[in-house]
């Protein structure tokens, strides 16, 4: 049977000073004012038409993303907030994540959005090196990004991510260390550190850079992990490494298959609806101005997952996690039985890719380094 799990709320905002080149997010280059005024009305009319979906359940974190919403003034991300505050409802301690670029950074617009309600900040800093930053088409450099970490502790956030980028082009092992020293002696709460992957329907898909080789992608990973697990970063999911007890809630809801409700331009959402024994997949529209045309519908598509594909569904989201979930979980979240998957979870214990514990569904150190091997045995024509 399912069961309601916690919801979430994930507020998109799709606008940048420029498209960076290797992004494949739902991002446009902002020409001329933002239609800010606009888009934070059609996102409250928006909320006004999922509130059916929120099932009496109060909001335990907000993250919002992009773009860059961090172009947006404090009143326009205060007004969103209210109304989300106001019509679903907040538990005492939510998290509430914004993502900011350095190149965005002004002192007091930051103290305004820290008043505004945003506890957690998310800063796109990729790399400290110049030439690395250049590279990737970043509007700010290593000045502006060290200056960010000092303007975002003096406007009074306690909570801070820092974003990173590993295996970029002509980047040696050194450099890479380097990136990471200097992030670590930021002292940040959090530190999300990922390889750069060249992705379908970006300048770098139809211009590759030049990568490092694997053997130098292998040498920097490994350093990189040691690096942080020695200044007391624990990786508590693949590209997330967290001080003790500072792991991104919000995050850690969508690993551990939880709901999310999604307002503004390309947000997906995941809903549990236990009285229709379904669980459903939902986008909003893509483009801006489709979004903020009154005659269009905000969602673009909507599907209930079909029950041969949940076991898929939970298990890449809950095995990115370095310590799993506990057994239970999966069906408290799918509504199906675990025995059901009894063989593909012997087979995967068999080879070492998962723990043999009665309580936990989690990875071994082998099987998290060959996570697409693992998920492969969840897919249906795997049965």
């Amino acid at each position: 049977m399912l069961t309601l799990p916690p919801l979430s709320l994930y507020l998109h905002i799709p606008w940048c000073v420029r498209k960076c080149p290797y992004c494949d997010f739902n991002s446009h280059k902002a020409s001329g004012e933002l239609p800010e005024a606009a888009y934070v009305d059609a996102v409250l009319k928006d909320l006004e038409q999922s509130l059916s979906l929120v099932q009496g359940r109060a909001l335990h974190s907000i993250f919002i993303g992009g773009g860059t919403p961090s172009l947006f003034s404090p009143s326009a991300i205060d007004q969103m907030l209210s109304a989300a505050e106001k019509q679903i409802g907040f538990v005492d301690d939510i998290e509430i994540t914004m993502e900011a670029n350095p190149g965005t950074f002004e002192q007091e617009k930051f103290r305004g959005f820290r008043s505004a309600g945003i506890n957690r900040l998310s800063i796109g800093i990729q790399s400290f090196s110049d030439l690395h930053l250049q590279q990737l088409g970043r509007i700010h450099g290593a000045k502006e990004a060290l200056s960010a970490v000092d303007m975002a502790r003096a406007a009074g956030f306690d909570n801070l991510n820092l974003d990173l980028m590993h295996g970029l082009p002509s980047q040696t092992p050194a450099d890479g260390e380097q990136d990471l020293r200097t992030a670590i002696g930021l002292e940040p709460e959090h530190i999300s550190w990922y390889q750069l992957t060249i992705e379908p329907n970006t300048e770098f898909y139809s211009r590759p850079p030049t990568l490092p080789v694997d053997d130098a992608l292998a040498d920097i990973q490994q350093a990189g992990e040691q690096l942080l697990d020695d200044h007391g970063y624990r990786q508590y999911e693949v590209s997330a490494y967290a001080r003790p007890g500072r792991q991104s809630r919000h995050n850690l809801n969508y690993w551990q298959f939880g709901d999310y409700l999604a307002l503004g331009a390309g947000a997906h959402g995941k809903i549990t609806q236990p009285g229709q024994n379904r669980i459903v997949r939902m986008n909003k529209t893509r483009l801006p101005e489709h979004y903020l045309n009154p005659d269009k519908a905000f969602t673009a598509a909507q599907q209930a997952i079909a029950d041969e594909d949940l076991p898929l569904e939970f298990m890449m989201n809950a095995l990115r996690l370095t310590e799993g979930v506990e057994r239970p979980l999966f069906a408290e979240r799918t509504g199906l039985p675990l025995h059901t998957l009894d063989d593909r979870l012997h087979n995967l214990i068999q080879r070492q890719l998962l723990t043999d514990s009665d309580q936990r569904l989690s990875t071994t150190p082998l099987g998290q380094r060959y996570l697409n091997q693992v998920l492969a045995e969840f897919m249906e024509d795997e049965a």
